[in-house]
């Protein structure tokens, strides 16, 4: 499959700005059945420097530095991949006890995992909903992944263009929420039984509702599998649909675009996204 992504980022500001440096999170991280074919990244004003590293959890990270005011900020990113079919289920988790939760990793693997498995948003009631849905699937590590994305997948969803995720425990009890929302929940529920997980962020296509903005999603580490995607908005797994651009621990970390600017001054922001 060809997907071809446009994102545009406008912001305007009453009076001209001082830039402080911009950090980008616009450039797709690959996975093995996935290929870029093609990126451009336009700034305007032009920017002095553009640094590009990768970030502390792995993620493809830009960093823009300006050298005069200005009274607009316009960031127009091109994603040309080829992403090609994939079975999700086609994996053993090993050692084989972790195929029933709860489980330890491997004390290597947990180690590293650490801050995936940080009990964040994990209120009493949100760990009673994992085990209630664990136990009706006999505590098998994969039947209870596939229960939580289409328990919550039952859920209201609603449009929510800006703010962070609603904690878990509020998504849970209004049973509805943006994308975001669902993914720290999935999240919470994952790490209360030691599974550990982090947030996604990029975008989705082949569904009209989520064409148009950023999506969210979760992946989980599974011994024997790594990172698996899970996407409780469609209630699937992660396939080749899907356009990978940040995943982190911290879902305030995933942010497209951040930064600051010196001045007293309103700013506003005009977003548009099309597959072309």
């Amino acid at each position: 499959m060809h997907l071809h992504v446009r994102h545009k980022s406008e912001y305007t500001y009453d009076i001209p700005v001082a830039l402080g440096p911009q950090t980008l999170y616009l450039y797709p991280r690959m996975y093995p059945y996935q290929r870029l074919l093609a990126y451009e990244l336009v700034i305007d004003p032009k920017p002095a420097r553009i640094v590009r590293n990768i970030d502390v959890e792995g993620n493809v990270q830009q960093v823009v530095y300006f050298n005069h005011p200005t009274s607009y900020l316009n960031v127009c990113v091109d994603i040309e991949l080829q992403s090609d079919e994939f079975n999700s289920f086609d994996f053993v988790l090993f050692p084989f006890e972790t195929q029933r939760i709860p489980f330890r990793y491997p004390k290597a693997q947990e180690e590293l995992l650490y801050p995936y498995l940080e009990r964040v948003g994990i209120s009493e009631r949100v760990e009673h909903w994992a085990r209630q849905l664990a136990a009706n699937a006999g505590w098998q590590t994969t039947a209870f992944l596939i229960a939580l994305n289409q328990a919550i997948r039952q859920f209201t969803y609603e449009i929510r263009e800006h703010g962070a995720p609603f904690p878990p425990e509020q998504t849970l009890t209004l049973r509805k929420g943006s994308c975001r929302d669902y993914t720290t929940l999935f999240m919470a529920a994952s790490r209360s039984l030691g599974i550990a997980a982090r947030f996604v962020s990029g975008y989705l296509f082949g569904n009209p509702q989520q064409e148009h903005q950023l999506h969210a999603w979760v992946e989980v580490y599974l011994p024997g599998a790594g990172w698996r995607g899970f996407d409780p908005t469609e209630g699937s797994f992660v396939v080749n649909r899907h356009i990978f651009l940040t995943s982190t621990a911290k879902p305030e970390l995933a942010a497209p675009i951040s930064g600051t600017f010196i001045g007293q001054t309103n700013s506003r922001l005009r977003a548009e996204l099309v597959f072309v």
